[in-house]
């Protein structure tokens, strides 16, 4: 899907900085923080935008964009934020802070946050998740998941940040560990605040497992997969990060699921046995016996072809489809023939 137009810049202007007048919300989404936070700023510090229109209507010029960006790369560098505010009203309107496509400015040193093309939103909360500026990721989160729907969020804006910090994180040690963990957490708190729909009129329906498998700490995809089971009404039993194999083993036999998802991050974790296991696993009289559809989910189960018995959930909207489909005995529990490639939320 291709990212939306981006606004048009001035010949010669730094890339990424728009040409125009903005309101105060897509100042917001530009930088990364809330609007709530934009109008504390110019109460408190009196940066605000050179004009307005139509009465209160706030319109913020490139030259305001500007000292709002150095301010923003001043905090994120331990800046308080007075300090920041009265050295970006004081910079001269010829040489702002430079921005970049690419990303913001990480802290403890000049490296961006690369994240190619992508939607205004998912700049906006990269900035915020980089400034450590919890607040703002949760608005900013809480407002994509409103305004897009929880599977168009995921797809569009809250997974590539998460890439894209995850990738800054593994290239440079541990020194921007803080990010991810910030950004994940608030991810969590915010797909967990998704209320699920009411049952479905028959509540003895089998669910569907979710696990992680033994070892994989790594449990966000499919903490945004239960939330959009639930929001489908769909029974689901969630287990979270690194369930212990006879644990799983153990659930499967005694909830008689429709299907397991087991997730694997990585080639190291993921554990081609205890998914043959899960497989066999049958109940009910000889001749008309059921056992739960294996679902395998993550780029740790590789590109080849899935284990018997099992399919391979390629991305969180097509992955809900197939469970939905089997939840409604619209697909053959086994699964066949619908490989694809292994990259459910990777």
């Amino acid at each position: 899907m291709q990212p939306p137009p981006q606004p048009p810049t001035r010949p010669g202007s730094p890339p990424g900085r728009p040409a125009v007048a903005l309101s105060t919300g897509a100042v917001a989404r530009h930088l990364g923080v809330s609007p709530n936070t934009l109008r504390s700023w110019e109460r408190r510090y009196a940066i605000g935008p050179a004009r307005r229109e139509g009465g209160r209507h706030r319109r913020w010029t490139p030259q305001d964009i500007a000292r709002l960006e150095l301010m923003c790369r001043l905090t994120a560098q331990g800046v308080p934020p007075a300090e920041a505010a009265r050295a970006a009203l004081n910079a001269a309107p010829a040489a702002p802070a430079a921005s970049s496509a690419a990303g913001p400015v990480m802290p403890g040193g000049p490296g961006p946050l690369r994240l190619g093309e992508v939607r205004p939103e998912c700049r906006g909360l990269a900035r915020a998740a980089v400034r450590l500026d919890a607040p703002s990721v949760a608005e900013l989160l809480d407002t994509a998941l409103a305004e897009h729907g929880l599977v168009t969020a995921w797809e569009e804006i809250i997974a590539p940040t998460l890439h894209a910090v995850g990738r800054t994180w593994a290239s440079a040690g541990e020194r921007y560990v803080e990010v991810e963990h910030l950004l994940s957490w608030h991810v969590s708190a915010a797909v967990h605040r998704i209320r699920p729909a009411p049952a479905a009129p028959h509540p003895a329906a089998p669910p569907v497992l979710l696990a992680c498998v033994p070892d994989e700490q790594h449990s966000l995809p499919i903490e945004a997969l239960a939330a959009a089971l639930g929001e489908r009404g769909l029974p689901v039993r969630m287990f979270g990060a690194a369930l212990p194999a006879q644990a799983l083993l153990d659930a499967v036999r005694r909830t008689g699921p429709r299907a397991v998802v087991l997730w694997s991050q990585t080639r190291a974790t993921a554990d081609a046995a205890l998914a043959r296991s899960v497989a066999g696993i049958e109940w009910g009289l000889r001749g008309a016996r059921g056992h739960p559809a294996l679902l395998l989910a993550g780029p740790g189960w590789g590109a080849g072809a899935p284990q018997p018995r099992a399919e391979r959930l390629f991305g969180l909207r097509s992955g809900l489809e197939v469970i939905a489909a089997l939840a409604a005995d619209a697909a053959p529990s086994t699964g066949a023939g619908r490989a694809g490639p292994a990259a459910y939320g990777s």
